[in-house]
């Protein structure tokens, strides 16, 4: 990096702009994320669930080792909460909403080779029945679909292999192998997503969006080069059963397809589009399959000197076989990071959901109402402690229901709160890494992959 020449360090630091703070910041986490490139000199930053992409200027938030030649990272979230919905429909419960990854890779056969093992202990800390949360919906218990609690995620939530290898200057192939996986559809899951990162609870448009991030059988094969990735899956579209221990196999196959295109056009920005074929996703309703489709805007930018503000605006629909018409979601989400101490989150959804979904007596199934949710919630981190850190947060909703469902609530403003503590690994550095390595240099520890220096290949911050 080239410096114009200044008269004095004191007059530089004299003229610096909240804006320049933010440049620096933006480009040297720019630095960071490029010193760990894969093929194309895409960075490790831009990886989201699955195969799918965020803002590669999202901060990572993991524990990053070298073993031999491979390339190893640790991380995930855990949240320990207390969670009091209110009206007749509402419940409370102390219990944890968690996860937590370990990723390797190492180059093979001129690419490079990426395995991931995610787990969560949910099904023991929230149990089978989920966790309440007032208005959500989707798969089933005992028998009887879900309403009014989120499910629990799966012990095993990801086993997968991705293979990613260049073949020209600016194309690449990657195909995906997951035994437990996502499939190419939707945006990148929730627990995955920058704008959602401070929010331990589900969306309400959860099952219109990205439900299908853990698929129990997943091939995906893309196309890609810097700025976009085309990808096509094919997958097993059942939902996971009440057991949350085991493998969701017996009687089914890869009976569902879907494709996405996604574009980075900087690293700021993520945009993606998808379409998707389910195959009787809901055990209780073998009979029923779904068309979804989904588009996505994910936005992050430093804010301020060691801040991050992440935005996302989703939308998702699902059509139901014998049904004509679209069941719509969209949601709009934000995660702002004052100052690596203090954040602030907020979401506001708007779902159509059916009495079917809520389990509402004596209408129609199918009847349909329009549903809405507002959160906002604050984290300050109170501890840090070697490789990580403890946030100290509260949520609170305030969910918007029409008239026809006030006798099911009680009220047309049901609502809850949360508050929590969040154990998170810190921000990620590259200690003992060249962080400024030249294009067509290898990395340590990952011979044949080449570093990028992102100041040569992105456009300066404003």
């Amino acid at each position: 990096m080239l410096l114009a020449p200044a008269a004095s360090a004191a007059q530089h630091e004299h003229q610096r702009s909240p804006a320049s703070d933010s440049a620096n910041a933006d480009t040297m986490a720019m630095s960071m994320h490029g010193a760990m490139a894969g093929p194309l000199g895409i960075p490790m930053s831009r990886m989201g669930s699955g195969t799918s992409w965020v803002p590669e200027a999202a901060p990572m938030h993991a524990q990053h080792f070298q073993a031999g030649g491979w390339e190893l990272m640790l991380h995930g979230v855990a949240f320990v909460q207390f969670d009091k919905q209110f009206t007749k429909r509402g419940d409370e419960q102390f219990g944890s909403i968690n996860w937590g990854m370990l990723m390797a890779r190492h180059s093979l056969g001129g690419g490079l080779l990426t395995l991931r093992d995610m787990m969560s202990l949910e099904p023991f800390t929230v149990t089978a029945k989920g966790y309440p949360l007032l208005l959500q919906s989707g798969e089933s218990y005992r028998g009887q679909p879900l309403h009014d609690r989120q499910h629990p995620h799966d012990l095993f939530m990801e086993l997968a292999a991705l293979y990613e290898r260049p073949v020209a200057k600016n194309l690449g192939l990657s195909l995906y192998l997951a035994p437990v996986g996502e499939p190419a559809i939707g945006p990148v899951a929730f627990p995955h997503r920058p704008s959602a990162a401070g929010d331990p609870l589900a969306p309400l448009g959860h099952h219109w969006q990205d439900a299908t991030h853990i698929s129990f059988g997943v091939i995906t094969a893309g196309i890609y080069s810097r700025m976009w990735r085309l990808e096509g899956s094919i997958f097993n579209g059942r939902e996971p059963d009440a057991i949350r221990t085991n493998f969701d196999y017996a009687g089914r196959s890869l009976d569902s397809y879907s494709g996405r295109l996604t574009v980075n056009p900087d690293p700021h920005w993520s945009l993606a589009a998808s379409y998707g074929y389910l195959a009787s996703p809901e055990e209780l309703h073998p009979e029923e399959s779904q068309h979804r489709l989904s588009a996505s805007v994910l936005h992050d930018r430093t804010f301020r000197k060691n801040g991050d503000f992440a935005t996302s605006l989703i939308w998702g629909a699902n059509k139901y076989s014998g049904v004509s018409g679209l069941s719509n979601s969209v949601l709009a989400e934000t995660n702002l990071d004052l100052d690596g101490t203090n954040t602030i989150f907020g979401r506001a959804e708007f779902v159509q959901k059916t009495a079917g979904d809520l389990l509402v007596e004596g209408v129609p199934p199918t009847t349909t109402y329009n549903v809405g949710s507002l959160v906002l919630g604050y984290i300050r981190e109170i501890s840090k402690f070697t490789g990580g850190s403890i946030g100290l947060g509260a949520r609170g909703s305030l969910d918007l229901i029409p008239r026809s469902l006030e006798p099911a609530y009680g009220t047309r403003t049901p609502g809850g709160f949360t508050v929590f503590l969040r154990f998170r690994p810190s921000r990620m550095h590259m200690a003992g890494m060249s962080t400024t390595a030249p294009a067509g240099h290898e990395m340590k520890g990952m011979p044949g992959m080449a570093s990028r220096s992102p100041t040569a290949t992105h456009s300066p911050v404003p």
